[in-house]
């Protein structure tokens, strides 16, 4: 129990400790970079974030297959899964990042329409993200693996480091006036972290070289979890990143930076629970091989129950002090344009909050369709609403397309409770959890 409770914390602090110190600097960032450079910083985040997420989407497979082979104690085919994960990231890596570098000049003018240093701002900070995210696709792989030997204080310690130093650029004199250049200085400090998870996880291994490899049987096994696990990351990212990206393209840099400050205030809802419990996956993982079914509904139910209170104390806590929170961090005019916006993006993260134990169990045990499909039918929700509700409605309608879609993910515990619950077939039939997924 204390080493879940250690993990539990490292994984809330790796997801909080970004957002909320980007929080913290928003009233100083919005003074010295202007509302539309701020919204340039903003949507640059928001690419890097969507763009690192479809580029490392195998992490998941990862964690499962090398969680399953360290509970088996098959080393060397740990390694290899370990190696080939990295094969199939660096070539995703770098085609995502093409793709991105590509893109960068069609966005432009529609981020920045008419104000030719703006835009030169935004072009080459979306290549500094092209790049960072074939650095954020590595990254993931050393990540993962340490997840997966359920070592999250030394997966989240360099990864943290790197992006609070990367925020605190904004406080220096030259960073200042230049998007550029802060993007520039998470470069640096993200690409010095990277180098340093290379070197720990290759002691954590006993080897010498992590370089790539394309195993035939090894990348044929992750890619039949992991074509899944990345479909739903993308899914993922069209529900949580998509709303920034569309409300930017669409009404602007300024309008983005309200809707992006009432999101950021959100978001923590489902972050800090997703952080928190992530340590379920793997345990379950490296358990599912060799134990009872029944030894799951425990765990599970437990981990639902924090689940639930986490949600509630969270979303309460934002209704209660968002708008207040809104009004000293972005000022009079931001808090008045996210006054109608923040309650719908609180009940949608606290709705797709309540799925996270369904989602985490069902991946372990190795059911990813059925998440992948639920995330992908309120990712397209998305796509399909916001555009049509955009045009009416402006950033509320963005929001309320997000609120319609939040539900969805909470069907997962339908199959899982069939599963977890179902009356055994005989009192003597010792059937393992792997052996119970693939039999449904």
């Amino acid at each position: 129990m204390k080493n879940h409770l250690a993990n539990a914390s490292y994984g809330i602090l790796d997801y909080a400790a970004y957002p909320l110190a980007l929080l913290v600097v928003a009233p100083f960032a919005l003074r010295t970079l202007g509302v539309a450079q701020y919204g340039v910083w903003m949507f640059a985040n928001a690419a890097l974030t969507a763009g690192s997420v479809i580029a490392s989407g195998f992490g998941d497979a990862n964690i499962r297959h090398v969680s399953l082979r360290r509970g088996m104690g098959d080393w060397p085919n740990l390694l290899l899964s370990v190696r080939s994960t990295m094969g199939i990231h660096t070539g995703l890596g770098a085609l995502i990042a093409s793709i991105a570098w590509l893109l960068a000049p069609v966005a432009v003018p529609h981020i920045a329409p008419s104000n030719p240093q703006l835009q030169f701002e935004c072009l080459w900070s979306l290549r500094i993200v092209s790049l960072l995210i074939f650095v954020r696709a590595l990254e993931t792989v050393c990540v993962s693996t340490q997840r997966a030997f359920e070592r999250y204080g030394v997966a989240v310690g360099y990864s943290v480091l790197a992006r609070m130093l990367s925020l605190a650029a904004v406080l220096f004199p030259i960073a200042r006036h230049s998007v550029v250049v802060l993007m520039l200085v998470t470069a640096v400090f993200l690409t010095a972290s990277l180098i340093l998870q290379f070197l720990q996880l290759a002691q954590l291994l006993h080897t010498v070289s992590l370089w790539p490899a394309f195993d035939r049987d090894t990348t044929r096994t992750l890619l039949g979890f992991g074509i899944f696990s990345w479909i739903q990351a993308v899914s993922g990212i069209l529900y949580g990143q998509a709303d920034r990206l569309l409300t930017g393209v669409s009404l602007g840099a300024a309008a983005v930076a309200s809707y992006a400050l009432c999101a950021q205030l959100a978001q923590p809802i489902y972050g800090i629970v997703a952080s928190g419990l992530h340590f379920l996956f793997p345990y379950v993982s490296a358990r599912s091989a060799s134990h009872a079914l029944p030894s799951l509904r425990r765990p599970v139910s437990l981990s639902f129950a924090a689940n639930f209170v986490m949600v509630v104390v969270g979303a309460v806590a934002l209704l209660l002090l968002g708008a207040p929170v809104l009004v000293r961090w972005g000022g009079p005019a931001i808090a008045d344009a996210g006054k109608p916006i923040l309650p719908l993006l609180i009940v949608a993260a606290a709705a797709q909050a309540l799925a996270v134990t369904g989602s985490y169990t069902m991946l372990a045990l190795g059911r990813v369709r059925i998440v992948t499909f639920l995330n992908l039918a309120g990712g397209a929700g998305l796509l399909l609403l916001a555009p049509w509700l955009l045009p009416r409605y402006g950033t509320e309608g963005v929001a309320l397309a997000r609120l319609c879609c939040a539900p969805f993910p909470l069907l997962v515990y339908i199959p899982l409770c069939l599963l977890l619950f179902r009356p055994a077939r005989t009192p003597s039939h010792a059937t393992s959890i792997a052996a119970v997924c693939e039999d449904l």
